[in-house]
């Protein structure tokens, strides 16, 4: 499976980004897709994931209420609509897909075995 994120940028604080992770073939169907960010120095960080088949979402705590995950199974495509964007949510953006999940997992990068190439979000203050 190949993804491809995109939709990154330069946005001013309080500014609004969607990003866009893409499959090159139809296999999304037992997977849960999912957005992880790292910014410089820091490990990579879960941010939030949906499940395909049933439509679960999970947020970490500091993006609640600001961004949503949502999917478009004919496009086989998982978006990140991200509001009231901050300075810390600075960082590069991968989207990854798992297959092997159970729910308490789904926040590890460990568990996920496909990702794509990253795309850079950048928050001014």
């Amino acid at each position: 499976v190949q993804l491809q994120a995109s939709g990154g940028g330069l946005v001013q604080a309080g500014g609004s980004l969607r990003l866009s992770c893409a499959a090159s073939e139809r296999t999304f169907g037992r997977y849960a897709v999912g957005w992880f960010r790292q910014a410089p120095g820091k490990e990579r960080e879960f941010v939030a994931t949906i499940t395909w088949l049933d439509n679960r979402k999970y947020y970490t705590d500091s993006v609640k209420g600001r961004f949503t995950i949502s999917k478009d199974s004919a496009k086989n495509t998982v978006y990140l609509q991200m509001n009231s964007l901050k300075p810390e949510d600075t960082g590069v953006y991968y989207c990854a897909a798992s297959s092997r999940y159970i729910t308490s997992t789904l926040g590890l990068p460990d568990v996920y075995d496909y990702w794509g190439q990253g795309t850079q979000v950048t928050v001014s203050s």
